[in-house]
């Protein structure tokens, strides 16, 4: 939690390996999935289908393991007359539903989500929401940024304040945390 230009998002990235701590290391283990930007991870002349192939080959997943998963990736997305055509010409809604079924489809040990929810409809984000909750409940490590604060308590055990790049809580009140930053801005 944080007000824009506090640093969620780089801390996520460095999370994400996309890039480097100018200081110290950041370390995981296990699979990474992250949606850090709308379109993050699509490249946007590739159809539907092999922007899925492309981020399951990316996740280290084999090819006939991408397949076997498509049916359950299409369902969730709910984006099968569109799966074909280039990403380009996907609404942000699409963008979003595609990343997010591929995301949680291909079963990461740890799932980053920056924000990009706020652009689904609200009986996608539902969804999501809900499949996020069981994700986190079957063990799977959730990062999660948004400016819903009501999302927090919902999906997060612990939470972090970011003021401007300084750590301002860190721990497990997560209702007096948002509270104490809403006061704030």
């Amino acid at each position: 939690i944080g007000p824009n230009g506090s640093g969620k998002s780089t801390l996520l990235k460095m999370i994400g390996g996309i890039i480097q701590p100018d200081d110290g290391v950041v370390e995981t283990r296990g699979r990474l999935a992250a949606l850090l930007e709308l379109g993050a991870g699509f490249h946007p002349d590739l159809t539907g289908r092999e922007n899925v192939f492309l981020n399951g080959a990316l996740l280290g997943i084999p090819r006939q393991v991408t397949q076997t998963r498509m049916d359950r990736i299409l369902d969730f997305a709910e984006v099968n007359q569109f799966i074909d055509t280039p990403v380009k010409y996907y609404s942000s809604g699409m963008y979003v539903r595609l990343a997010f079924a591929v995301a949680i489809n291909l079963e990461p040990n740890i799932l980053i989500v920056d924000e990009v929810l706020a652009v689904g409809d609200e009986a996608f984000q539902e969804k999501c929401l809900q499949h996020m909750e069981q994700f986190v409940a079957r063990g799977g490590t959730l990062l999660f940024v948004s400016h819903n604060y009501e999302l927090y308590p919902r999906l997060c055990t612990d939470i972090l304040w970011l003021d401007h790049g300084v750590q301002r809580y860190s721990g497990k009140d997560i209702e007096q945390c948002v509270a104490a930053f809403k006061a704030t801005y």
